[in-house]
């Protein structure tokens, strides 16, 4: 639900539930969290929730404002003045797949994390990046975000010691994204992944068929190619993720004694 702000309802979004667990955990004396949102749309509700507390660092990825609602979850919303560099916000192009969605994530996330210090990971994964989802215009598949899923549990476990919070999000392919994204999410948390190759349950597939007239894919994955090049491995001036993937580290990674170009 991480539309919603702390006055206004909004994209869907009633409640905050993320934020609520945020506070929640800083109520409970937890001093810094870090909440990831991988969700196709920019997380400005939780943003603005956490604008200037320091205690809490909020990164979004997300498909850019210019062609998606909410409009907003730019690379220079970097938090408020007492917590500039809190707010991190990577926006990607509409066509994004699952390579430049991973380069980007691993040319940001793992930095600051690292440099921040969380005790604990809030991590929101809306699903509705999907190819086959309607809601947004890139290009993941079910591959790609539990890879993305894997990622983040690796990071919990490095940094946290395995603390870590994860929520569902966007998600609107209810028959063919949906169950297989969210299980994968579901047992990577529970320290069992799916192999992609595992078979979708048959009398599932046939209760979609028979009340939807469709047939949902066969197996967990969608046999996605997901080799990513590394940004150590040199940046690209015309592609236009690593433009974003650029702009982001130029507006935060100096804050944090960072290097925009080599870290």
């Amino acid at each position: 639900m991480h539309h919603a702000s702390a006055g206004k309802a909004s994209g869907f979004c009633i409640y905050n539930d993320a934020a609520l667990a945020i506070e929640r955990l800083l109520a409970g004396g937890v001093q810094k969290v870090l909440y990831v949102d991988v969700d196709a749309h920019h997380g400005d509700g939780t943003q603005s929730i956490f604008w200037d507390d320091p205690r809490v660092m909020t990164i979004s990825i997300h498909e850019s404002g210019m062609s998606l609602f909410p409009g907003t979850g730019f690379a220079n919303e970097i938090g408020g003045p007492n917590a500039a560099g809190t707010a991190v916000n990577l926006a990607v192009p509409g066509l994004t797949g699952d390579a430049a969605w991973l380069r980007a994530f691993h040319a940001v996330v793992p930095q600051l994390a690292a440099v921040f210090g969380p005790e604990v990971i809030v991590s929101q994964h809306g699903c509705d990046g999907h190819k086959d989802d309607d809601l947004s215009n890139l290009r993941l598949s079910v591959d790609g975000q539990r890879q993305n899923a894997l990622d983040i549990a690796e990071l919990a476990q490095r940094l946290c010691g395995g603390r870590w919070i994860a929520t569902g999000g966007g998600g609107y392919n209810t028959t063919s994204v949906v169950p297989r994204a969210w299980s994968h999410l579901v047992a990577i948390a529970s320290g069992k992944p799916v192999p992609l190759r595992t078979p979708v349950p048959r009398p599932w597939r046939e209760y979609v068929h028979e009340r939807y007239g469709i047939w949902t894919p066969e197996t967990m994955g969608d046999d996605a190619e997901l080799w990513w090049r590394s940004w150590e491995v040199g940046y690209d001036p015309a592609d236009p993720v690593d433009r974003s993937i650029m702009a982001t580290r130029k507006e935060v990674f100096p804050l944090f004694g960072l290097d925009p170009w080599f870290d």
